[in-house]
């Protein structure tokens, strides 16, 4: 179902952005050993967004092609 997938998605992104935020706040503080270790996260997250993204785009494709 598309709907689930643009979520998966939706939820990755999020996931995402909220390790941006604390990468980005540990940074801030000088806490860098903590800060990469949550822009690593951030990375790896980004990656299953794009993922899920990807994914949702060939869906809601094939949804469409199918009306």
């Amino acid at each position: 179902m598309p709907k689930e997938s643009h979520n998966k998605a939706a939820e990755a992104h999020e996931s995402a952005a909220k390790s941006h935020r604390t990468a980005a706040e540990h940074h801030g503080k000088g806490d860098h050993d903590t800060g990469h270790k949550h822009s690593t996260k951030a990375y790896e997250d980004s990656q299953t967004a794009h993922k899920h993204s990807t994914e949702a785009h060939t869906k809601s494709g094939q949804h469409k092609s199918k009306t």
